[in-house]
């Protein structure tokens, strides 16, 4: 039989193998806690529309105790910031992949204005996105310097992409972000998703704008060039 202790290797400490075990299970578990409450803080904000979760519904939502919560929230605010990082964060990961697929410069801005437009396309994204798009004035009011924060995490990749189709990598990303967030949260408000016409139609706008272009306007006969991008899978 395998003696994990006496197996840690020379000159380990035995002491500090089995509390470096007991915090990694510890970290384990609490992590999962953590999961599990930001998890139903989305759900229960889902449901009603709102901001502003009850700690008992997020608790029981959860399947756990008010002792687990302010285990790792001291206040419901504290929660709200940590769902609303976990939504940026989630929303970066997914701009990125978009933009590792495209080619570098105006392909690369395209992408960023169509996975931003996707989340208002993507049901179960759109849930999740809605609460803080109804509510983002007082969010961003509330939180400024970690909405401020994520906000610029979000153009990092969009300011590249500007700049390395030409464009002003400091004012036009600020601005295409006022367009494709904008369009985002009012098909947020209104429950009405932009179909492909309407993404095509944002971002030539938003690509003329910036003096960028990601296709040449007419095809090698000459002839004027009609929209032909399919409609991509969508991703929360």
């Amino acid at each position: 039989m395998r003696n994990d202790i006496l197996d840690a290797g020379p000159g380990a400490s035995v002491v500090d193998d089995l509390a470096g075990r007991a915090v990694d299970e510890r970290r384990a578990t609490y992590a999962d806690e953590v999961r599990r409450l930001i998890d139903a803080a989305y759900a229960v904000m889902r449901a009603s529309g709102d901001i502003e979760p009850r700690v008992g519904d997020v608790v029981k939502g959860a399947g756990l105790s008010n002792q687990a919560f302010y285990r790792h929230f001291a206040s419901k605010d504290a929660l709200l910031l940590a769902v609303l990082t976990d939504g940026r964060q989630r929303l970066l990961g997914t701009l990125n992949a978009r933009i590792d697929r495209a080619e570098p410069g105006a392909p690369r801005v395209r992408a960023w204005i169509e996975g931003v437009l996707a989340q208002a396309q993507n049901p179960d994204a759109a849930a999740n996105t809605r609460p803080f798009a109804i509510n983002a004035t007082r969010i961003g009011d509330r939180y400024p310097e970690a909405w401020a924060a994520s906000r610029e995490a979000l153009l990092a990749p969009l300011r590249a992409a500007i700049a390395a189709a030409g464009g002003d990598p400091e004012r036009d990303p600020e601005l295409i972000e006022h367009v494709a967030f904008g369009a985002m949260e009012n098909a947020m408000v209104q429950r009405a998703a932009p179909d492909r016409d309407d993404v095509e139609r944002i971002v030539e706008f938003c690509l003329k704008g910036a003096g960028v272009q990601d296709r040449p306007a007419v095809d090698e006969l000459g002839r004027d060039r009609v929209p032909d991008r399919p409609r991509e899978a969508t991703s929360g």
